[in-house]
């Protein structure tokens, strides 16, 4: 006797959902491309380092120098010594102003008027959009000696002669981080908004029916709900420890400020395109980039040990 069993048919899957994964699949195609154009082949740049390049010669025709210009960052300790201390306060002065974005989102959540809270929000959102030249601009035109500040200011006699804080080498730390963060508040506040309305309602008329007021229910509420957030935000922001910028600095650096103002960043273009060292140049870049990488792994594993969840 020969025994049958019933084999389950798997149905076969819709030819509109194949379909549909093959157009998804096409629409993000272009984007992987660009990502691989603009983020993985420039590495091939890095092998500039091993080599004394000058413009003009073939690359592997040039005289192969081993480790040479990583060596360099160590012997050259004048400058990166200097370049890396621009960069460690920009950094650090940025980490302290992190929690700004998330009070005032709180802030902003808080307002009743909806006309006044868009208001708000798009004004605030507004400077995120616009390039560093404008703002150096709208600078200059303010806090320059001839600025509109300095003619208030003497209007009221409340200076006898003007300042320049845009030539002030003392205030370029606390200046640059003010116009960052005036830049970067209502961008940086907008994934805060999103995460409170997130957060469960009915801890809110818990909070209430407590007796909790609106400044307890943000202290109590709002604030322990933002910040899972606020720590992977954080979190992710060490790995660019090392990395705070290049257009803002670049652009308000003047004879004055340079020695304040040059970040790593800046020091990388200096050396590569204006002192033609292209070489040395990119070994700066590359550590830079092994710093990063280093920061970023290192901040995931302490987040998975601690938290009991990691970033990346």
């Amino acid at each position: 006797m020969i025994s049958t069993s019933t084999v389950a048919i798997r149905p076969k899957r819709p030819a509109f959902r194949r379909n549909k994964g093959i157009i998804l699949l096409l629409m993000v195609l272009p984007l992987m491309v660009l990502v691989v154009m603009f983020t993985y082949l420039p590495l091939f740049g890095w092998i500039y380092s091993f080599y004394k390049y000058r413009p003009g010669v073939p690359l592997f025709d040039s005289q192969f120098v081993g480790l040479k210009y990583f060596s360099m960052l160590f012997t050259d300790s004048v400058d990166m010594l200097r370049v890396m201390k621009n960069t460690v306060i920009f950094a650090l002065l940025g980490y302290l102003c992190a929690p700004v974005p998330m009070i005032f989102a709180i802030l902003l959540n808080e307002i009743r008027n909806q006309k006044f809270k868009k208001f708000v929000q798009v004004t605030t959102t507004l400077p995120h959009f616009i390039g560093w030249i404008i703002v150096f601009s709208l600078s200059f035109s303010i806090f320059s000696s001839d600025g509109l500040l300095n003619d208030v200011l003497m209007a009221l006699k409340l200076i006898s002669k003007p300042t320049n804080v845009l030539a002030d080498s003392k205030a370029v730390y606390v200046f640059q981080t003010l116009l960052g963060l005036w830049k970067g508040l209502g961008w940086g506040s907008i994934i805060y908004l999103a995460a409170i309305s997130g957060i469960d309602q009915e801890i809110y008329d818990a909070a209430k029916v407590d007796g909790a007021g609106r400044f307890r229910s943000a202290l109590h509420v709002t604030v322990p709900g933002l910040m899972p957030t606020f720590i992977v935000l954080l979190l992710l922001s060490i790995g660019s420890f090392v990395g705070v910028g290049f257009e803002q600095y670049f652009i308000f650096k003047n004879a004055l400020t340079a020695n304040n103002i040059e970040v790593i960043d800046v020091y990388v273009y200096r050396i590569g395109l204006i002192n033609n060292d292209y070489s040395y140049g990119v070994a700066i870049g590359m550590m830079k980039s092994m710093v990063s990488l280093v920061l970023l792994f290192t901040t995931n594993a302490i987040s998975k040990r601690v938290r009991g969840t990691s970033i990346i």
